[in-house]
């Protein structure tokens, strides 16, 4: 990778550069795409405010000069907001977190929760964090502040100390288009970027790659939001919560997020959801791909405690001890025109698992997937699974005592309408639907056949309108 992170692009200029209160910082850029005359400028270019008295302002041009990146955005904290277009192709290094006094004093959401414990003794959560580990190598944001990366890449030096890149604070709003953020790595929530309760983002064409949330109960390897965030048409690769309970590896939210349009790729987390994980927070997932990622639960993604809507989006070969695709758990996970396929979990629910939650599934595709313990499809426990108009095709529990191929329900309900459950397989009967402590109801309009070695026969609870 050269130095604008695109393959084939080749670093024409590095230097490096030392400011007081800054560290060191490195740049390199394509002399074929950089504006010419960029690497010669001693500042950021500011146009004239195209409209004078209302506030608007003109694009900052930012040259290939990390330092000068770290410049443009103290300025526009210091005059109420800025949009920044970066040299294009440019790989700003960053080598040290930038230091400044943050007057952050733990927000909306820590004085609401201080409330709560003081009315409530006992309800506080974790204590709060160590500041010291609350490190950006970018100025905190304040303000309304747009950087247009137009293919650059913000990354942090191999060799240095933790940190994050963007932290946005209660009334912040940051806009990300067209960028590349590289290898952050923070001691506490947000690998790459870190939204607070109280502050806002959009993530437009934004890839994240190989960055680590090292927070031992938190996580967002790639984003952490726990404000309102927009994601579209952006990419997380390689990232990772790995605290020992992390989640999230790619994003953690747990504030309102709406996603579209995105992939997932080789994501972990040690505690659930490898690539998303949504925890105590709303979600609104559409067309996105979650491909093999990993994590303790919900290897693709995971619901815990939260409400989450997912469409028109593929899990596919993701991995997990429990919900190889994806699981859902004390929570509200809607899902709709789904594909399914290719997940495997180490101990139940190959392709979704759900515990002590409402899962409808619509319109979708549950193929393929494997499980060494139990409900290699669909395993629902004390939860209310609603299966309608899917198929529930060639799943396989492949372990010694492995039951419920296709779908396994204990304490809770099941109901199928006008789907199909075949060709299914477990190494214990039923191969089909398996049913214990739990009401389970097929309507006329579905079929369950093929299924090996049986289709409900075996079940523990009688199912009505199965083939045997």
């Amino acid at each position: 990778m050269g130095a604008a992170g695109v393959a084939g692009v080749a670093a024409a200029a590095d230097r490096d550069i030392s400011l007081p209160g800054l560290g060191r910082l490195t740049a390199a850029a394509d002399d074929r795409t950089a504006p010419e005359g960029d690497e010669g400028r001693d500042s950021a270019e500011r146009a004239r405010p195209d409209t004078p008295g209302t506030g608007k302002r003109g694009v900052v041009s930012v040259p290939c000069d990390a330092a000068k990146l770290v410049a443009a955005l103290v300025a526009a904290n210091a005059e109420g907001g800025a949009e920044l277009r970066l040299a294009p192709k440019c790989r700003y290094t960053l080598t040290e977190a930038f230091h400044e006094t943050d007057q952050y004093d733990g927000g909306i959401r820590d004085a609401r929760e201080a409330a709560d414990a003081a009315e409530t003794p006992g309800d506080a959560d974790a204590p709060p964090h160590n500041p010291a580990d609350d490190t950006a190598g970018l100025p905190v944001i304040y303000q309304p502040i747009t950087i247009d990366g137009a293919g650059a890449t913000i990354a942090r030096d191999a060799q240095a100390a933790a940190f994050r890149f963007f932290t946005v604070r209660d009334g912040g709003e940051l806009t990300l288009r067209d960028l590349e953020l590289h290898n952050g790595r923070s001691a506490i929530e947000g690998g790459s970027v870190h939204v607070v309760h109280g502050a806002t983002a959009v993530v437009e064409r934004v890839t994240v790659t190989q960055s680590t949330s090292l927070s031992p109960e938190g996580g967002g390897g790639g984003i952490f939001n726990d404000g309102n965030m927009v994601v579209t048409d952006s990419t997380f690769i390689g990232n990772s919560a790995s605290g020992a309970a992390g989640k999230g590896g790619g994003l953690l939210n747990g504030g309102v997020l709406t996603l579209k349009r995105s992939e997932f790729h080789s994501n972990s987390a040690n505690g659930y959801g490898g690539g998303l994980g949504n925890y105590r927070g709303a979600a609104e997932v559409e067309s996105t791909t979650f491909a093999q990622n990993s994590a303790g639960q919900g290897g693709g993604l995971a619901s815990f405690s939260a409400r989450t809507k997912v469409s028109d989006t593929e899990l596919l070969h993701n991995t997990a001890q429990i919900g190889g695709g994806a699981a859902n758990s004390d929570a509200v996970l809607v899902m709709r025109g789904m594909t399914i396929r290719g997940n495997t979990s180490t101990v139940n629910g190959g392709g979704i698992s759900t515990v002590q939650g409402l899962l409808p599934l619509d319109d979708s595709v549950v193929d393929g997937n494997t499980t060494h313990g139990l409900g290699a499809g669909i395993y629902a426990a004390k939860s209310n699974l609603l299966v309608r108009g899917s198929d529930v095709t060639a799943n396989e529990a492949v372990g010694a005592t492995s039951k419920g191929g296709g779908i396994y329900a204990t304490q809770g309900s099941a109901a199928i309408y006008t789907s199909k459950v075949t060709r299914n397989a477990a190494t214990v009967k039923p191969g089909g639907i398996f049913g214990e402590h739990a009401q389970v109801k097929i309507d006329d309009e579905s079929v369950v056949v093929e299924n090996e070695p049986t289709n409900c026969e075996g079940s523990a609870v009688p199912i009505a309108h199965c083939f045997r």
